[in-house]
């Protein structure tokens, strides 16, 4: 926690040094990198495009479920495991990955819409907002500034999975479940900036992979966006029974 905070404090206390020319500083970021993160961020933007197309695919006709998410795993552990000069075979599979994604979301999309489409855009937008925020913190940075949190959020991850195996075995309840969801908002936006940073310096060590970077930022973008949708969605339904309670 105390990482975390250091984190916040370290931005509070350098909002007032930030002008417009210092955000446009990326002195930095070599160009060469810079053009690697403009590739990554439009093979991002693509794979959110086929997530929505995946999402749309489950609306119609209901695809969404287990079978969508081992696809997911499966064109992932495909695509990590591809040679980086097969291009079109490794964004292919990226693309189909994505697609996969977005079916899995799909029944949690199509509850959002027939509860309230303005949940759905808020949570978009919100998760837009923050993966944007956080990148360009990251960006700003000194290189490595932050890496150090890549531990701490990991061990984050192996409570989060420690504690979904308690529950299956000896049941969950709803504070449990509030503390995960929460919990690993906070760990999955962490993992924005951690990744970011991450990216940049081994794109500076001749790591320019931008389909896998791609897939990284992909997958923690869709982390956020279905834990603030379902934060959103729970905060719709207890105040829907506070309305019924009064009338």
């Amino acid at each position: 926690m105390d990482a975390f905070t250091s984190f916040f404090d370290s931005q509070s206390s350098s909002r007032n040094r930030w002008t417009y020319e210092s955000l446009k500083n990326f002195r930095q970021i070599s160009p060469v990198v810079q053009n690697h993160l403009k590739l990554v961020y439009l093979t991002l933007c693509c794979a959110l495009i086929g997530s929505a197309a995946g999402a749309y695919l489950h609306l119609l006709w209901n695809i969404g479920g287990i079978l969508t998410s081992l696809a997911t795993i499966g064109c992932s552990i495909w695509l990590l495991s591809t040679p980086t000069h097969e291009e079109t075979k490794r964004v292919s599979l990226l693309m189909a990955a994505a697609t996969f994604q977005g079916a899995s979301v799909g029944p949690l999309i199509d509850l959002a819409i027939n509860i309230n489409p303005s949940i759905l855009i808020s949570a978009f937008g919100g998760t837009a907002l923050a993966f944007g925020c956080f990148s360009a913190a990251a960006m700003l940075a000194k290189r490595r500034e932050y890496l150090y949190l890549g531990g701490l959020l990991s061990s984050g991850v192996s409570i989060l999975l420690w504690l979904r195996f308690a529950s299956a075995i000896f049941g969950g309840s709803a504070s449990l479940f509030e503390f995960e969801l929460y919990f690993g908002l906070m760990i999955f936006v962490g993992y924005m900036v951690v990744d970011t940073q991450e990216m940049i310096e081994r794109a500076h060590l001749g790591d320019l992979d931008y389909v896998k970077h791609a897939l990284t930022l992909f997958t923690d973008f869709i982390a956020v966006f279905v834990r603030i949708l379902i934060i959103m969605l729970k905060n719709a339904d207890k105040n829907e029974k506070k309305k019924k309670r009064r009338d």
